[in-house]
């Protein structure tokens, strides 16, 4: 990997407008993060923390309200040729393949589409061989007239991933890829992944509620909430020493984790109503537990807003209990 990062997100804010004059919702609310060439970074979360309304931005998807996006070293920009062009090099892979294929389109039609949207000129039935033997669909002759119907999830998958492929993309986008399939084709997609950032230099942004799957596969991992990344490092570091509270609760529901998993009180706040103080402190068991009062945080807590402020290592943290040095969980 290159100290330059592939893709960068700088400040990045989105914003949608309420209905009938309610308050805006802050979706993103000034995020920076970075993709280096040849990396996988998981994005976590739970559902509505903004994940997702962040992976379309940096897909060209949604025009940010505030800060940038660029890529390779250039401002992403937003519209005609020059966004077409980015799309080819940024590529998506959505969670539910059945409703990324056409049941009408063959395997073969799918996976040329992007080719003849994007006016190919070469070999288009060469690329396409390529592109599905990329994603483990071998002999992929044999797949060329077959279906969506026709194919088990994890070979869908294969398809919706291959048509990724075709276009020879630098790094890919996937919103939740094996959420779908079941555990043991889990497992392939996601060794089929790692494979291809091995034999194509493929760089990853994994959009996913699943610590445990970021653990498989990631090389970072950027933990979000209520629009912010709230924790982000190796993931080595944070998965073995996360020091955001959010962060060790997500991890106390793994199986392989052991002892009592850490119910957060009620749901994510609103982002029509983001609350002063650290947007965490209304559900954050140190808070409640007496242990950020012991530590001298707790008002600063309740009243603080703060952006990733540091942390141990090369992992930063946005959270006044952590940084102030609290013990490791």
């Amino acid at each position: 990997m290159t100290d330059s990062p592939l893709l960068s997100a700088d400040g990045l804010h989105i914003t949608f407008p309420g209905r009938r004059g309610a308050p805006e919702a802050r979706a993103v609310d000034g995020v920076d993060l970075d993709i280096a060439p040849g990396e996988i970074v998981a994005l976590v979360g739970e559902s509505g923390c903004g994940k997702t309304t962040l992976a379309r931005s940096l897909l060209g998807l949604v025009k940010p309200t505030a800060g940038a996006v660029s890529f390779d070293g250039g401002p992403l920009r937003y519209e005609g040729r020059a966004l077409k062009a980015y799309r080819k090099r940024v590529q998506l892979v959505l969670q539910d393949p059945s409703g990324s294929l056409n049941p009408r389109h063959t395997v073969y039609e799918a996976v040329a589409e992007g080719l003849r949207i994007h006016g190919y000129a070469g070999d288009e039935r060469e690329k396409v061989t390529e592109a599905l033997s990329r994603a483990g669909l071998r002999p992929p002759e044999r797949f060329f007239l077959r279906y969506p119907h026709e194919l088990s999830g994890g070979q869908r998958q294969r398809v919706v991933i291959a048509g990724a492929l075709v276009l020879d993309p630098e790094l890919i986008v996937a919103d939740e890829p094996v959420a779908s399939l079941d555990a043991s084709v889990r497992g392939e997609i996601l060794a089929l992944l790692l494979s291809l950032r091995e034999e194509l230099g493929l760089s990853a942004l994994v959009v996913t509620h699943d610590l445990g799957l970021a653990w498989n596969i990631a090389d970072r991992v950027a933990v979000m909430y209520l629009g912010r990344i709230v924790e982000t490092g190796s993931v080595e570091d944070v998965l073995t020493s996360p020091q955001h509270p959010y962060t060790q609760a997500l991890l106390s529901v793994l199986p392989e984790a052991g002892g009592e998993p850490v119910v957060l009180a009620g749901e994510p706040p609103d982002p029509t109503r983001i609350p002063s103080g650290c947007r965490f402190h209304a559900r954050c068991q140190v808070l409640a537990s007496g242990e950020a009062e012991r530590a001298g945080v707790a008002d600063a807590c309740r009243r603080e807003d703060l952006p990733v402020l540091g942390g141990t290592g090369a992992t930063q943290v946005a959270c006044h209990w952590a940084v102030a040095g609290a013990p490791a969980p």
